[in-house]
């Protein structure tokens, strides 16, 4: 009896978790905004999507949760009558990669690094992996123009990707660039601080004063934002490092508001990752 009642605890808790992640969702709008011709950005709930819409069909890069895909796909309708074609995931989380499932039912082929698959194989059906995988770099002719695909190393996961529609002067970078906010470097999935700031390094050798750049979460992006994300990031690596010179612990660094004040007075911190988890992981990374 008492192991019946157990197993009807958790299934009641089970069914109203999933009506109020459900009630969540219902409750989302999806935003788009052109940014070319035939670029888009939707912005729900989860990752930031890119849209290439033409001829070829539709190209989306990431796919928030599944519960979204109906609005996402009615959004992405208004654009185009075209089906989805083909899927870029920029890493493994599930804000970018839970709609996977859906979009494969329907035919789309999922392109992700190699580490992304490996990382969903634990958790996820056939129909949300990634059926085309690459190492380093991929290039794709599409809707008229080149998109490249680049792989940077060990900065918000392991298997992180930027993408440069090269016509459009678009880069989407994932969850490398949280625009005026704080970002979530992943250390337990191969993420870290001095790989995330090469990401940006990288990302920024494609940036000139017109590009448009979709962040992985909060507003699109310029050059002058996405230099003053970098001159953050390096900011409180200086900080940290002079922290650690001098023997202090972790608490001691996670505690100290000075080392990031600057941005937290510019509400860096009011978001996702707080001040204090941002002290605190650039210590962990960089005693490292």
């Amino acid at each position: 009896m008492k192991l019946f009642k157990s197993i009807l605890a958790i299934y009641i808790l089970l069914i109203n978790f999933s009506m109020y992640a459900q009630s969540k969702f219902d409750k989302v709008n999806i935003k788009t905004t052109p940014l070319s011709e035939h670029i888009y950005m939707l912005e729900g709930s989860g990752g930031n999507i890119g849209v290439s819409i033409g001829n070829d069909g539709v190209f989306i890069i990431d796919t928030q949760f599944a519960p979204l895909t109906p609005k996402i796909l009615d959004a992405i309708k208004k654009l185009s009558n075209k089906p989805v074609k083909i899927v870029a995931n920029t890493h493994h989380h599930g804000d970018h990669t839970g709609g996977n499932e859906n979009l494969g039912n329907l035919g789309a082929t999922i392109i992700a690094h190699e580490n992304v698959r490996k990382r969903l194989l634990e958790q996820s059906p056939k129909l949300a992996l990634p059926v085309i995988t690459f190492n380093d770099k991929l290039n794709i002719q599409m809707n008229d123009e080149q998109v490249v695909i680049f792989h940077v190393e060990n900065a918000h996961t392991d298997g992180d990707v930027m993408l440069y529609f090269t016509e459009s002067n678009v880069l989407h970078t994932g969850d490398t660039f949280f625009n005026a906010r704080y970002p979530y470097i992943d250390i337990s999935s191969g993420g870290s601080v001095n790989g995330y700031i090469n990401a940006v390094k990288s990302g920024l050798m494609f940036v000139d004063d017109d590009t448009k750049i979709i962040p992985g979460h909060g507003n699109l992006g310029n050059k002058t934002e996405y230099t003053t994300f970098l001159n953050m990031l390096e900011t409180i690596k200086v900080a940290v490092l002079e922290e650690i010179s001098k023997n202090k612990t972790e608490d001691e660094v996670a505690a100290n508001t000075s080392i990031t004040k600057i941005y937290d007075d510019l509400g860096y911190g009011d978001h996702f990752i707080n001040s204090e988890k941002m002290r605190r992981t650039f210590y962990i990374s960089l005693k490292e």
